[in-house]
C-alpha cells in the first residue's frame, strides 16, 4: 500500500494542505522543491490509496443556521439493526459525526441543528426506527477547538524529520 512507503515530502504536502486545501500546486512545490506537475502526481497517488479522502471546506456552521451543536450518546435497542442504524445515521443530514464507542453506550453522534427544538424530532426518529434503548444529549456551549488532525506545514528553519 502506498501510505506505507509515505515520505517526509508527502507527509508535507499534506501538512500545506492540511492549513489550506485551495493551496496551489506552484505553491506546494515551492514549498517542498518539487515540480507543480511533480506534486500533482504525488497528490494524486495520495487520493488513491487514500491518504487524502476528501477536499472540504470550513465553513461557520452559526452564520448558516445551524446554531445549535450536540453529542448524542446513543444506546442500541437489542433487537436493532445495526447495519441499518449505521447507513441511516450516515446519511443523516444532521449527523456531522457518528463513532462506535466503547463503554455503556454505543455510538456518539455529533449533530448540528438550527435549534434546540429541532433535538427532539431527531431522537423521536430514532425511537420510531427502534434504534434506541436509551440516550444522552449533551449540548456545547461553545467551541474551544475544532480540527481535523494536521500535519505541520515545513518550516524553512527546522531539520525534515521524515
Amino acid at each position: 500500500m502506498y501510505f506505507s512507503v509515505m515520505d517526509a515530502t508527502d507527509r508535507k504536502i499534506i501538512g500545506i494542505l492540511s492549513g489550506d486545501a485551495r493551496a496551489s500546486l506552484t505553491d506546494i512545490g515551492a514549498a517542498v522543491d518539487l515540480s507543480p506537475s511533480a506534486v500533482n502526481e504525488r497528490l494524486r497517488r495520495l487520493v488513491t490509496s487514500g491518504v487524502i479522502r476528501r477536499f472540504t471546506l470550513d465553513v461557520d456552521h452559526r452564520i448558516l443556521g445551524f446554531d445549535v451543536l450536540a453529542f448524542v450518546w446513543i444506546a442500541l435497542a437489542n433487537d436493532a439493526d445495526e447495519s441499518e442504524f449505521r447507513s441511516f445515521i450516515a446519511s443523516h443530514p444532521a449527523v456531522a459525526e457518528c463513532h462506535h464507542v466503547t463503554g455503556a453506550w454505543s455510538y456518539c453522534a455529533k449533530v448540528r441543528m438550527p435549534t434546540l427544538g429541532d433535538i427532539e424530532p431527531f431522537l423521536s426518529e430514532l425511537k420510531a426506527r427502534r434504534y434506541l434503548a436509551r440516550s444522552e444529549t449533551v449540548i456545547a456551549l461553545s467551541t474551544a477547538a475544532e480540527r481535523s488532525v494536521t500535519l505541520p506545514a515545513p518550516d524553512a528553519g527546522k531539520r525534515d524529520r521524515g
